[in-house]
């Protein structure tokens, strides 16, 4: 008659096991991300909560972003794929409106945890319905590059907050060498670093707040893509062509361009190819001061079998400790407020305090559910425009319309 006392034993040991936040054996979380540049923070971030938590193993793979998504919304779909992994802002809201990634708001709540440390700018990209979906974990902004020697032998002082475009345009007019294949400035014909900051500073929108009208046929863009386009025309850009032939870092890296707006991440890049000639100032003002802001967010599995586990990690790894790991790595810069020092630095030449700086008139990345289908649609036209096949009227308003028919399906629901 020893089975039912057999039986309340096993059952004892169970509650006991829940009780005390352990769980019935190992338990394997997760953990996707595509960067190795990072894994010594990650490392270490992964040891800290495995310390805390000696039954959980936690499995971090590293998937070429090529086929990050690909892979992650396959295995998504069939209710797999990883516990906690990386997210950013175009594929956002897609994964959010269809349930793939955990609404945090409540766990947010429950828990009390401070969101204030984040850069309003980016819990914006990463809330859907209002809700944050992700917790920050870097953050980029753009900045204008400089090349030191071009300016000296030039005799002209070097960029700062005081430079409008009207004194790129100048400026770069005096820099600009023909003879010897120096473009006083380079207009990228890509988005972020790009024309989405031109179109702000204009005081214009990609995409309206409610994420319905695009803003591509208004004046402002259109102004926005007139001076891209004269500055190419006069020379004192590489065109869009050679742009796509030759890549702005390498152009500007190997000292054929004096100035160059570019995500801060780009930062390291750029000292290795110019070293102590690097300099960097905060954008150039327009109507209106502004500069992109993009990062990524950590987010959780829908359908994970260990939500506790998962959430504990979660904040493990987007944590004043870990954001302070992440600055020393010098990769980007750390989404949590006052974890920056290590990242500003990294580089002792370079006066990066300029992109933290710059942060206060962040724009948030443009994003809606449909993003990567309007950007598809974007980057067709505002290429055709800028390599001379179509006019500036033509591209904008063919990307407006075809934009706008996207909004209007994806508002209508699956």
């Amino acid at each position: 008659m020893r089975k039912p006392f057999i039986l309340l034993l096993i059952l004892i040991s169970l509650l006991v096991g829940c009780g005390s936040g352990q769980t019935d054996g190992a338990v394997e979380l997760d953990v996707a991300l595509w960067d190795p540049d990072v894994s010594e923070a990650v490392a270490k971030s992964v040891q800290a909560f495995e310390e805390k938590h000696p039954d959980v193993n936690v499995n971090v793979t590293y998937t070429p972003y090529n086929d990050y998504f690909t892979r992650l919304r396959t295995s998504l779909a069939g209710k797999k794929g990883p516990d906690v992994f990386w997210m950013n802002g175009p594929n956002f809201y897609q994964y959010a409106s269809l349930g793939l990634i955990k609404n945090l708001q409540p766990l947010i709540e429950r828990d009390n945890l401070d969101t204030s440390v984040y850069t309003p700018a980016l819990k914006e990209l990463y809330a859907y319905d209002q809700k944050l979906y992700g917790l920050p974990y870097f953050q980029d902004v753009i900045g204008l590059f400089f090349n030191k020697k071009l300016f000296d032998e030039a005799g002209i002082p070097y960029p700062d907050e005081t430079w409008t475009w009207e004194t790129v345009e100048e400026v770069g007019r005096k820099l600009t060498d023909n003879k010897n294949g120096i473009y006083g400035y380079i207009a990228p014909y890509s988005n972020q670093q790009g024309y989405y900051n031109y179109i702000h500073q204009a005081g214009g929108y990609v995409i309206n707040e409610d994420k319905t009208l695009s803003g591509f046929d208004a004046p402002e863009a259109k102004s926005a893509f007139k001076w891209m386009k004269r500055m190419m025309d006069e020379g004192i850009s590489p065109t869009a062509k050679t742009q796509i032939e030759s890549g702005i870092n390498q152009i500007f890296g190997s000292g054929k361009a004096a100035m160059l707006p570019q995500i801060s991440v780009n930062a390291p890049v750029l000292y290795d190819m110019l070293g102590e000639d690097l300099g960097v100032a905060p954008l150039p003002k327009g109507k209106e001061r502004a500069t992109i802001i993009h990062g990524l967010s950590w987010v959780m599995n829908s359908n994970t079998k260990s939500e506790k586990l998962a959430w504990e990690l979660l904040k493990t790894l987007s944590n004043e400790q870990s954001e302070q790991w992440l600055a020393e790595t010098g990769f980007s810069i750390p989404a949590y407020k006052g974890t920056e020092e290590a990242w500003i630095k990294s580089i002792p030449s370079v006066d990066l305090q300029v992109f933290i700086d710059s942060l206060e008139f962040g724009v948030p990345y443009p994003v809606s559910e449909n993003t990567t289908k309007w950007q598809d649609v974007e980057n067709e036209e505002i290429q055709k425009m800028l390599l001379g096949q179509t006019s500036i009227d033509e591209a904008t308003e063919a990307v407006a319309e075809k934009m706008n028919e996207i909004l209007a399906d994806q508002s209508k629901g699956p």
